[in-house]
């Protein structure tokens, strides 16, 4: 059966920035928790953060992929540079998703951790850019398939493909 790491606010659980949940319900969900194939992380509490802290956003101009190499940086709204934390929880979720064996992610859009296709400007005005969070660029190169939470019926059609081919064919 494969395993999904899921980010854990997703589950409802109170762990972003603001104290806040953000539940996806959804029969999927509920029908993979079922099957116990979700496996949480918040890469941000497991990068030493806590809840409540201040908002963070990548540098203007940088991408997940370019924090990683060393090339950009994370900071919260105050003006510090958190980048170290958010590298911590990058690798805890690849860690994390070795030792779980999942192949697939579902994370959170619009995070700097966890942004799939888009992450906040780092400009703190609300706007949104094209990119990745560090978390979607450490596990795409660790070789895992990641899905924003708005593309979970694309992850369903992508889980049924990995488990058909999984399975042995009979002649």
């Amino acid at each position: 059966m494969e395993r999904i790491l899921v980010s854990a606010c997703l589950l409802g659980q109170r762990v972003r920035y603001d104290g806040r949940g953000k539940g996806l319900t959804s029969d999927l969900m509920a029908l993979w928790q079922s099957e116990g194939r979700l496996v949480p992380l918040c890469p941000e509490l497991a990068g030493g953060f806590g809840v409540p802290r201040l908002p963070a956003e990548i540098a203007p101009g940088a991408t997940g992929a370019s924090v990683l190499a060393g090339r950009g940086a994370i900071h919260d709204s105050a003006g510090q540079d958190v980048t170290a934390g958010f590298l911590a929880g990058a690798a805890a979720a690849v860690r994390l998703a070795r030792e779980r064996g999942c192949r697939f992610a579902l994370l959170t859009e619009g995070s700097p951790s966890c942004g799939v296709a888009r992450v906040h400007g780092g400009r703190f005005d609300g706007t949104m850019q094209e990119g990745q969070g560090v978390v979607t660029a450490a596990l795409r190169q660790a070789g895992l398939t990641v899905f924003p939470q708005t593309r979970i019926a694309d992850l369903a059609l992508a889980l049924d493909g990995a488990e058909i081919r999984a399975k042995p064919h009979r002649s």
